[in-house]
């Protein structure tokens, strides 16, 4: 079962179905999607939030394939603000979104260091990957501010057509190393 974890301004809750209704509409916008994988339908479906939920994401938390947390703010546990989630793919272990409105504050850098130690400490993965496009400067930030670094380049296919993309990495030893200091 996925814990809720926590830090100064945020609490990350277990995903579940009834989050649908609030990423249907914070997620569809093309500044969120623009650089997420192919897979992701574009123009997004009036039920894309629903059946990705239903069909994808919460039946790989069943079978201990995935993790997926809903962000809130603290002050507001009501609203779903984004999602973070951790995957046993080969080369992209984690990946993110956030609304509009909280861009720009750092909220992903602070959500990323529970769901890092989640990976390292109770999943006890040796290594941590992620793949983007170099054109997604923000979540490039946001593995460089975790001490990730590039160990691949390729192109891959996005939701805005064929990009060069990097893979990112850090090791379980590195990331302790790092939340030490």
């Amino acid at each position: 079962m996925t814990p809720p974890l926590e830090t100064d301004r945020l609490l990350l809750l277990p995903l579940q179905l009834s989050d649908a209704p609030a990423t249907q509409k914070l997620f569809p916008h093309w500044d969120i999607v623009k650089y997420l994988a192919r897979r992701v339908p574009w123009p997004y479906p009036e039920d894309g939030a629903l059946t990705y939920y239903r069909d994808i994401a919460l039946p790989a938390v069943a079978r201990n394939e995935e993790w997926h947390w809903g962000i809130h703010l603290k002050g507001d546990l009501k609203h779903l603000i984004g999602a973070i989630s951790l995957m046993k793919t080969e080369n992209d272990n984690r990946g993110f979104w956030l609304g509009l409105p909280w861009h720009g504050h750092g909220l992903i850098t602070e959500a990323s260091v529970p769901i890092n130690d989640y990976w390292f400490d109770v999943l006890n993965f040796p290594i941590l990957r992620t793949s983007k496009a170099v054109a997604n400067q923000a979540s490039r930030r946001v593995s460089k501010k975790n001490g990730m670094r590039v160990i691949a380049t390729e192109e891959r296919e996005y939701v805005s057509g064929r990009l060069l993309a990097e893979t990112w990495e850090i090791a379980a030893e590195e990331w302790r190393s790092l939340r030490k200091k």
